[in-house]
């Protein structure tokens, strides 16, 4: 089989290393690996590809690759591939989903407690050589995680780990997934989207944590912030998309909330936009999921399912195209 490694990106982070595609060359000498670094680079060389891993591919390479019967991605969110060509077509897809779940996690942690106490104050002060104890007395109180109310909207492998930690630290958990049913370890309640607008108004922390697909898209525009407590803090590690930004922006403006932004609509977020500007939000460039090892680890996840894809048998995180995850 032929098999094209299409992992690049503007951001070094997202590029794979050569060492893990010399490393997936070791483990399948049988097998050929080419390797692409432009788009027209994964266009010319799709063309007789039967697999690739990769993190984009667009309508015009599956149009031009007749022999693709499985695509890997190496991240878990593949919503930029789900156009109907793929959804339509037998291309079986799996993605690197629970990958990253644990550091993201973690940062969904920390940012909330630097929001919670207002640290993004106390760094700035701290360039001022300011002591701002007063300025800390005379803003709304510290809050702790302890007994606030953390409402979880995604409870896949992310929202699940988030979860985990949250009640850990003594915080009554809510979550929001398509299929209610089913129980999550430090989950209180799991609901389904019906009763976001109920719970909302009772959160002290959102986390956005669901997949993009049509029915997510702007899932928190101006009526859910309206909906929001004042003091609220709200957290995107999904998608940019889920979020409706400008609406966002606007009511950030007003000081009633406080945001962590780690995903956003178009990447790098433009140097225009208000979101930047905010002494309310706390902006990382999409570093949530980044982690020591996090390339051995994909390509090893990889090479997992190209082992089950050789045997014809049930590859790992595989996608419900239709679904959208």
């Amino acid at each position: 089989m032929k098999i094209l490694v299409a992992l690049y990106s503007p951001f070094e982070m997202w590029c794979i290393p050569d060492a893990q595609v010399a490393w997936l060359r070791g483990e399948f000498p049988a097998h050929t690996f080419e390797r692409a670094d432009t788009d027209a680079e994964t266009l010319e060389r799709i063309q007789d590809a039967d697999v690739a891993f990769a993190a984009r591919l667009r309508p015009a390479d599956v149009a031009a690759a007749p022999r693709l019967r499985w695509i890997h991605s190496a991240a878990a969110g593949i919503g930029n591939m789900l156009f109907p060509a793929i959804v339509e077509s037998s291309i079986q897809m799996s993605n690197s989903r629970a990958l990253a779940s644990e550091p993201i996690a973690e940062h969904v942690i920390a940012v909330t407690l630097a929001l919670l106490r207002d640290l993004p104050l106390a760094w700035r002060r701290q360039t001022e050589a300011a002591w701002a104890q007063n300025e800390f007395h005379r803003r709304p109180p510290l809050r702790t995680l302890r007994d606030g109310r953390v409402l979880i909207v995604g409870l896949g492998s992310i929202g699940a780990a988030v979860a985990r930690l949250a009640a850990a630290f003594g915080a009554r958990v809510i979550g929001i997934r398509r299929n209610p049913g089913t129980a999550v370890d430090g989950v209180t309640s799991v609901l389904g989207p019906d009763r976001l607008h109920d719970e909302l108004p009772r959160a002290d922390v959102v986390v956005i944590a669901a997949p993009h697909t049509n029915d997510t898209r702007h899932l928190i525009g101006a009526p859910e912030l309206r909906l929001l407590k004042d003091g609220a803090v709200l957290v995107n590690v999904s998608r940019g998309s889920l979020i409706d930004e400008e609406a966002l922006a606007r009511e950030l403006e007003t000081g009633r909330l406080r945001a962590a932004l780690d995903v956003f609509a178009h990447e790098p977020l433009p140097a225009g936009s208000p979101l930047w500007r905010s002494p309310y939000a706390l902006i990382t460039p999409h570093v949530a999921g980044l982690r020591d090892g996090y390339w051995p680890a994909a390509a090893g996840l990889f090479a997992e399912n190209l082992r089950r894809f050789e045997a014809g048998t049930l590859l790992l995180n595989l996608v419900d195209k239709k679904a959208g995850y």
